[in-house]
């Protein structure tokens, strides 16, 4: 299946709806029964991510009957529906509150994601902002782009290499394991600057507006990443896992690193990982 623009324009319209109707209209307002954990303290869900999955996975079902729909808070409930991601002739993940922590917190930096996938293969993403209220769309070698309110749009590129001395980078070490853990925390120092916005979906986009040069992940929940490894892709960037073989949405580990393109690519693995990957 080829998605058209006006196909994934659609199902970013419908993102910002869900977004209208079912988060902001929360956000600054949870109670405490609201907020509830899953997994750990820190794993968090909120009346808001499942008010808009349904809405979002609901819709999604009318446009397309024989689709799968993998939400985030579903697939925590029933872990078996990632099992059916790769042979699905067309599957959509979706986070409807991508950054729950800062959402929870008060912090505007959360997103809402979506990736349609063929086949195991990505062929669109996008990443709703709520709070600037603009989204990023992506096709499988269609290009990436921007869109405003209003109409306007432009085009997405990844940041120019540089010297890795000279590279900003979004990386954490929390779900890496010892010693790697530590030898990664005091490789970073090798970079201009890193950070976490504790929101994969901000994190994407600091990378495609060519804000960032790297970005560093170790858990691979395909509702964080394949919207965003789709933009990043078209926007110019690569990627690939820490052992240099291509992302696929059905891989949930081996980590997951980007870089403005191939060269830098390895340069950053050797600087970070070195003989850790």
């Amino acid at each position: 299946m080829i998605f058209t623009p006006d196909a994934v324009r659609r199902i970013a319209n419908l993102l910002a709806e869900a977004a209208r109707a079912e988060i902001l209209p929360r956000f600054n307002r949870l109670q405490a029964e609201e907020v509830r954990t899953k997994s750990s303290a820190v794993d968090l869900v909120t009346d808001a991510d499942e008010a808009a999955e349904r809405m979002i996975g609901a819709q999604l079902s009318a446009w397309y009957p024989d689709a799968l729909i993998i939400g985030e808070e579903a697939a925590t409930r029933d872990p078996a529906l990632l099992d059916r991601l790769g042979d699905a002739p067309l599957a959509f993940v979706i986070d409807p509150v991508d950054g729950t922590r800062n959402f929870v917190a008060g912090l505007p930096a959360f997103g809402v994601m979506a990736a349609a996938i063929v086949h195991g293969e990505i062929v669109a993403g996008i990443i709703h902002d709520p709070i600037g209220r603009n989204t990023c769309l992506g096709i499988r070698d269609g290009g990436a782009w921007m869109e405003f309110e209003g109409g306007t749009s432009r085009r997405l590129a990844v940041a120019p290499p540089d010297d890795v001395a000279k590279m900003e980078a979004v990386a954490g070490v929390g779900f890496l394991s010892e010693p790697m853990r530590t030898q990664v925390a005091c490789r970073l120092a090798r970079f201009r600057s890193t950070t976490s916005l504790r929101c994969a979906a901000q994190e994407y986009r600091l990378a495609v507006t060519g804000d960032c040069h790297v970005l560093m992940y170790n858990k691979l929940m395909p509702w964080d990443h394949a919207a965003g490894w789709l933009l990043h892709r078209e926007a110019g960037g690569f990627s690939a896992h820490y052992d240099g073989t291509p992302y696929r949405p059905t891989q949930r580990s081996g980590g997951l690193l980007f870089a403005p393109d191939e060269a830098s690519w390895r340069t950053v693995r050797d600087a970070v990982l070195g003989d850790g990957a």
